[in-house]
């Protein structure tokens, strides 16, 4: 739409036809699917689960909450949801409702029209200004998302039961738009109470003074499960409100996970002298996906997708101070760097266990399981018995963080099959070389056919005789 008119009379001339925002969304969904363009940028996993059924609730015109554990993106699907809004919309000079030039919703809109008639002034208003969210706390007040009585209108002289004497809050500043409420439970039950009046019956009480706002919006909210379900935290009401209800996930598959993590990560540490062999990156993925199996850890707050992205990008800055310390210029991550993943991680699960330090013996664990997997993935204990048989001739090897890529290139040239080994990962850089080294040689002290020792940022293998 060109944004040439100035006034009510131009925009009339220009042919200009109102739609409701839930028609908006629907017909720019609608043209999305159409020419095969995700409806939601940015968002990967979803395109055989969450997102058909999105499709469905935009084309049904609902109302929606996204129930899912924290970190499996609602928040970034619903503020995705503006971009299907019109990109120019036009509204009354001056009114605080957004009100539409050829359908106003408020007081102040209906005079200024009347009195003005086709000279109206008119702007034009940004998609990305249509869209409001509220994370919802307990404190969360009647003002904040609907309105209170503004006591300087009142001193200049207005009465109290005047529409005009109110100060609108989120929701009717929303007017034409989408609004979003994060973790919607966590509202008080009497202010459940009042947004349900606002968006079912279009009436709302403030200080005693009865007001109906015919306002036009998307509802959207976002839950954890069981506040939604099983707590009773939400009024059956408003339950009955959305349309539509959405079960997100965190990523089924790892490689899903680890195109999040490559996508989310801070460009920081993505510079030009960093690499990342597959299976480090693999690593990461599986220890969000063991941890979202392991019963020592509270599933029903979630392992967020957040821990991964975290994780890889501790682990690769373990690298790039690695690579400085020794002078590399490149730097790949190794099995040895995992180590920085227990910060980045620690805040980000909950464990179920009494004991106050349970957390450094969770997280190692599954570092020790994802290491394990990857390794199994690749490799058979029976395909590296050259590499074993070496260590059983009661050789001694010492690597770690402070051995350069140089004297694991001389490994792979002395110990028989590991080459062979090396070149089935199919990482060629010197740095690469010495992270798939340390992944054959952890899996195999992993399988117990190798033992372990750790000192002075050393890590030295040998057999167990």
């Amino acid at each position: 739409m060109e944004r040439k008119a100035k006034t009510l009379g131009e925009l009339k001339d220009s042919g200009y036809v109102s739609k409701l925002v839930k028609e908006e969304i629907r017909d720019n969904a609608i043209a999305r699917i159409k020419s095969g363009i995700p409806l939601i940028e940015g968002v990967r996993g979803y395109e055989n689960t969450v997102l058909p059924a999105l499709e469905v609730a935009l084309l049904s015109g609902h109302d929606l909450i996204l129930l899912g554990e924290r970190g499996q993106a609602k928040t970034r699907v619903i503020r995705g949801l503006a971009s299907l809004l019109d990109e120019w919309v036009p509204v009354v000079v001056g009114s605080e409702l957004n009100d539409d030039p050829m359908n106003p919703t408020s007081r102040y809109g209906r005079e200024k029209i009347a009195d003005m008639g086709d000279v109206t002034p008119i702007d034009w208003l940004h998609r990305t200004q249509r869209y409001s969210e509220k994370l919802a706390t307990p404190d969360t007040s009647m003002a904040d998302l609907i309105g209170e009585v503004d006591p300087i209108k009142v001193a200049e002289g207005r009465y109290l039961s005047d529409e005009l004497t109110l100060h609108y809050g989120l929701v009717p500043r929303t007017n034409r738009g989408i609004f979003a409420i994060n973790e919607l439970p966590d509202l008080a039950e009497r202010i459940q109470v009042g947004l349900l009046n606002l968006l079912e019956e279009r009436d709302v009480q403030i200080r005693g003074y009865k007001i109906r706002l015919e306002l036009d919006l998307m509802f959207v909210a976002t839950a954890n499960p069981e506040d939604y379900t099983n707590r009773g935290r939400l009024i059956t009401p408003l339950k009955d409100r959305f349309g539509t209800q959405l079960r997100t996930h965190y990523p089924k598959e790892t490689e899903i996970e680890i195109g999040i993590m490559q996508q989310e990560s801070s460009r920081l540490t993505l510079a030009e002298n960093v690499h990342v062999p597959q299976f480090m990156a693999e690593i990461i993925a599986e220890i969000s996906q063991q941890a979202r199996k392991s019963p020592s850890i509270n599933q029903r707050s979630g392992v967020s997708v957040r821990m991964s992205v975290s994780s890889y990008e501790s682990m690769i800055a373990s690298a790039i101070r690695r690579s400085l310390i020794s002078g590399e210029e490149l730097a790949v991550p190794r099995v040895s760097d995992l180590w920085a993943l227990a910060s980045s991680m620690a805040g980000k699960i909950e464990i179920d266990a009494f004991e106050a330090d349970a957390e450094f013996e969770v997280i190692p664990k599954l570092r020790t399981n994802a290491v394990l997997t990857v390794f199994r993935q690749r490799f058979t204990v029976d395909q590296l018995r050259d590499v074993i048989s070496y260590f059983d001739a009661n050789e001694f090897v010492e690597l770690g963080p402070t051995v350069n890529s140089e004297e694991y290139i001389a490994l792979v040239a002395k110990v028989p099959g590991l080459g062979a080994a090396v070149n089935k990962l199919d990482e060629t850089s010197s740095g690469a070389v010495a992270s798939s080294v340390e992944l054959i040689l952890e899996g195999l002290h992993i399988s117990k056919k190798l033992n372990k020792r750790e000192q002075s940022g050393k890590i030295g293998y040998f057999t167990k005789g």
